[in-house]
């Protein structure tokens, strides 16, 4: 099996569905999941409203699009992004997409390559239609990727400021998708490995992420948990490393 940081990814931006100032978080979010050796970026580029992406795509080497609007009210950007996408697939060069858009235009993109046995990572906004979010195998808020550095103003545009985070209220439903998935892979005595956890829940939820909670990680967010759950933490021997367990408490 190849690690994580030796998939190539090709990304794929819709530059009229996402705010330029969250490039750089964006940039180092995918580079935690994988090579991007293909950076494309979609949008008519005449258009003063697109113009604050200019220098992002100098910055950081991401190629842009043509795609001139041929009809008004009809968005050409995203049939030139699922044709790309359709090129590249078959071009058997990568493995795996990150669809960069809060569209829903992009879900049977997103099934189709799935059924083509690519990785399919989503990153939009928190307003992201849910059949986009669910036809990913994992999708990430930009909301909690954040800013990283101040956007670059032009002539044409002043920069648009990183959508401050907002974090989703612990409730039942997220503690019985935690309960529920523990109890799936849990051993013979009642414990589960945290991270075979992790990896399940994305499958069953692709938006869940422990920072949407105001948690870094998995563990704190579990550990916080106290009155549903009970940690151990185990040292592997002749390593500094620990393994987290995790059982509901009864």
């Amino acid at each position: 099996m190849r690690e994580k940081n030796d998939l190539n990814l090709a990304v794929l931006i819709d530059a009229d569905n996402i705010p330029y100032s969250n490039i750089k978080g964006m940039l180092d979010e995918i580079a935690k999941l994988g090579v991007p050796s293909i950076k494309r970026i979609y949008g008519d580029w005449t258009k003063p409203t697109v113009s604050g992406w200019k220098p992002a795509l100098l910055e950081h080497a991401i190629t842009p699009i043509q795609q001139y609007s041929y009809t008004s009210g009809k968005n050409a950007t995203d049939s030139a992004m699922i044709i790309d996408a359709m090129d590249i697939l078959h071009s058997q060069k990568v493995d795996g997409f990150c669809l960069v858009s809060s569209d829903s235009d992009f879900t049977r993109l997103a099934i189709r390559l799935r059924e083509s046995g690519m990785l399919v990572i989503g990153i939009g906004e928190k307003k992201t239609p849910k059949p986009f979010i669910v036809a990913c195998d994992k999708f990430i808020y930009i909301e909690i990727i954040g800013a990283k550095e101040e956007p670059k103003a032009t002539e044409a545009s002043t920069p648009t400021p990183a959508p401050a985070p907002t974090f989703d209220k612990i409730d039942n439903k997220l503690i019985k998708l935690l309960k529920s998935t523990v109890e799936d892979i849990a051993d013979d005595n009642e414990w589960a490995f945290l991270a075979e956890v992790g990896a399940l829940i994305i499958k069953k939820k692709p938006d869940f992420d422990p920072r949407n909670y105001g948690f870094p990680k998995l563990t704190p967010l579990i550990k916080s948990l106290k009155k549903h759950f009970i940690v151990d933490e185990r040292e592997v021997e002749k390593t500094h490393i620990k393994h987290i367990y995790v059982k509901t408490r009864k």
